[in-house]
């Protein structure tokens, strides 16, 4: 098997090529790393010598990819299946990359600025910082919602890669962020994700690790 993934089941980074992986078909050998075991995480950094997940090894094509945005582009690319997580029309694949960026930079960053400061000591944490980031997730919402109002998915009617960045954003930001009934078209939106067999595949694989994650009651 040429293509090995390196990855954690919770990280919600890794849960965008996974979808990409599952939508397709793809075959891939799963390496699953432990950074707090030293044996793991010394194997994983000699992959990724940033220590950041997910990383995808090619070896029929020499080849380490990093990012998970980077490593769709690249199964598009070299591993290209039914679904085309890329689209071929270059406007159309604009609109994908710019949506795949919205969700990464203005859903999963503030999303992981909430989750890391409940991970951080009681006289470490950042307030402020935190209700910056709750207040950039009630506007990417509003943005999603008049969005969503019209489409299916992310980029009108075809599954495309902006939604597998657009999965585990809104499913983690609605953990530390929920929707309630202001924005029913993000919920609605979030909900036919979550039907999705890619999807659900990973987030059944993520069950035993959800302990981890600090709810809202800790």
């Amino acid at each position: 098997m040429s293509l090995t993934l390196h990855f954690h089941p919770l990280a919600s980074f890794c849960w965008k090529p996974l979808i990409a992986f599952y939508e397709n078909g793809t075959p891939f050998r799963p390496v699953i790393v432990d950074l707090g075991d030293e044996q793991s995480r010394a194997a994983f950094l000699k992959v990724s010598p940033t220590g950041k997940m997910p990383a995808l090894r090619d070896d029929a094509r020499d080849r380490t990819v990093l990012e998970s945005t980077i490593v769709i582009e690249y199964l598009a690319a070299y591993y290209p299946g039914p679904v085309e997580l890329v689209p071929a029309d270059i406007d159309l694949a604009i609109k994908v990359r710019q949506a795949d960026r919205f969700y990464d930079f203005y859903m999963q960053e503030p999303m992981q600025k909430i989750v890391g400061d409940r991970l951080r000591p009681k006289d470490k944490t950042d307030p402020f910082g935190v209700e910056q980031a709750r207040a950039q997730l009630r506007n990417s919402y509003a943005i999603i919602e008049q969005e969503m109002r019209g489409r299916t998915w992310a980029v009108g009617e075809t599954f495309t890669m902006a939604d597998c960045a657009a999965s585990p954003a809104l499913f983690y930001a609605n953990k530390v962020e929920p929707f309630g009934d202001e924005f029913p078209a993000v919920r609605r939106y979030h909900d036919r994700l979550l039907e999705r067999p890619s999807f659900a595949r990973v987030i059944e694989e993520a069950g035993p690790y959800f302990k981890f994650f600090p709810y809202n009651n800790g």
